[in-house]
């Protein structure tokens, strides 16, 4: 494969394509979120650090520790919000948001990726069948893989069949527009 870059040919000696990846299979869905998600757990985590590390110093020169014990319990409350809360809901609320959705075909297996506590990328391997659609909807769940929650756009899937598959809705237990309009013309 040659590319151009900058009026230079790039040969590129790799033997699967960019939506391929070996392990995982075929590429079929990239969230358009993954670097806002990254970035706001990443600022939450850094300034809950840098809370951590300042309170002692802001306790030493504020003189919070004379005053009255529900001014303290009311101070300690709110940085002990702001620090350990945040932090902890923000990662509950995006740890099913998958970052990319891999597909194998001779396998009819998924391996999602997403994003851990400790922001690094975890793959989660499922098959299709064990793909559970929510009976009322959900607001961070598209569908369950086993028991894990995951969240996904339907409309950043390249190929509508890829979602269609993945969700189940090309079993023949679901109604086809050209199924009925066959009978339509049966009549």
């Amino acid at each position: 494969q040659v590319t151009s870059f900058g009026g230079v040919a790039v040969r590129s000696l790799g033997t699967s394509s960019p939506h391929e990846h070996p392990e995982h299979g075929r590429l079929v869905y990239k969230g358009n979120l993954a670097k806002v998600v990254f970035g706001v757990k990443f600022f939450s985590y850094s300034t809950s650090i840098f809370n951590l590390f300042m309170m002692p110093y802001i306790m030493l020169k504020s003189g919070i520790g004379v005053e009255s014990l529900l001014i303290q319990a009311a101070f300690y409350g709110l940085i002990g919000f702001f620090t350990f809360v945040t932090p902890v809901t923000l990662h509950v609320l995006t740890k099913g948001y998958v970052v990319r959705l891999y597909y194998k075909d001779e396998m009819d297996t998924y391996t999602a990726i997403t994003y851990n506590a400790i922001l690094a990328e975890k793959a989660t391997v499922f098959h299709q069948k064990d793909v559970k659609i929510p009976d009322i909807t959900k607001m961070f769940t598209t569908f369950y893989a086993k028991t894990k929650s995951m969240l996904v756009n339907p409309t950043l899937f390249p190929n509508p069949q890829d979602y269609d598959h993945l969700m189940g809705y090309d079993k023949s237990s679901f109604f086809k527009l050209e199924e009925v309009e066959e009978a339509d013309e049966r009549k």
